[in-house]
């Protein structure tokens, strides 16, 4: 056995072990009626978010205390949600539907009433997931590797855009090859800012979650790490309630579940 191989089989083991160094320990877990695109938290509350729905729930038993539902029609595919102050954001889109429109309506968080809306129009992906983070909206476009697809566009033209708070656009960066691949045929559907400064974003159903950086340098997001998770790909919230501790809420959407998670 040659030394640049043996060289190689030690790289790849130290890589592993660093890659799986972190895991999502299971804390608890609530079954609802319906748990399809995601999950929004605050101090007391987390929010399940379906394609035309929301409800609200106590943390700590589970119980519903609000509900919302479309009746208008035009709500198609809410995606994602976070909570800023009294106030939810949820990202939302016209998927399956094309050409791909996106925007973000905003809910009164005590009641749910919708209250305001934020329209990017025709824009090259469709908005899954919203965050705020140092002064910036940080929203992700996905696009898809399957019958979604839209003008030919596959899940490379996946896209996280950063915009000022008054919804102008700054930048924008492409997701790395690796977390492409994972995603595929589909995209990114949860992502969020860690305290730790690093993004973390989830998949369509894979249980695991990815670890990104913005890079020092180019267009291309850096990926750091995958993390195995309890819950299923979609939208994720961190609970920054949770002070000493890294905690978050997913969802399994075959059996509705929403999960709450612990990393370690």
């Amino acid at each position: 056995m040659n030394k640049s191989y043996c060289a190689f089989v030690f790289f790849m083991v130290l890589f592993s072990a660093t890659v799986q160094a972190q895991q999502a320990k299971e804390i608890r877990r609530f079954q609802l009626k319906e748990v399809k695109q995601g999950v929004a938290v605050d101090a007391v509350h987390f929010y399940v978010i379906n394609n035309s729905s929301i409800t609200k729930h106590t943390k700590t038993d589970g119980k519903q205390v609000a509900y919302w539902k479309d009746t208008t029609g035009i709500f198609k595919h809410l995606n994602s949600g976070i909570i800023i102050g009294n106030k939810l954001y949820c990202a939302n889109s016209n998927y399956p539907d094309k050409p791909m429109a996106s925007s973000i309506e905003i809910f009164d968080a005590a009641t749910l009433n919708h209250i305001d809306t934020h329209s990017f129009g025709l824009f090259p992906g469709s908005a899954t997931w919203i965050d705020f983070h140092q002064g910036h909206w940080w929203v992700a476009f996905a696009n898809y590797s399957d019958k979604n697809m839209d003008s030919g566009r596959d899940n490379r033209w996946t896209t996280l855009v950063k915009f000022t708070a008054q919804w102008q656009q700054v930048e924008s960066w492409a997701f790395p090859q690796e977390v492409l691949t994972s995603f595929a045929p589909k995209s990114t559907s949860g992502g969020a800012w860690g305290k730790d400064g690093l993004l973390y974003c989830t998949g369509h159903d894979k249980p695991e979650m990815y670890v990104l950086q913005l890079p020092k340098r180019g267009p291309t997001l850096r990926y750091l790490k995958t993390i195995p998770t309890i819950s299923e790909g979609q939208a994720f919230a961190f609970d920054q309630s949770a002070k000493n501790a890294v905690i978050f809420y997913g969802i399994t959407r075959n059996d509705n579940y929403v999960v709450v998670s612990k990393i370690e």
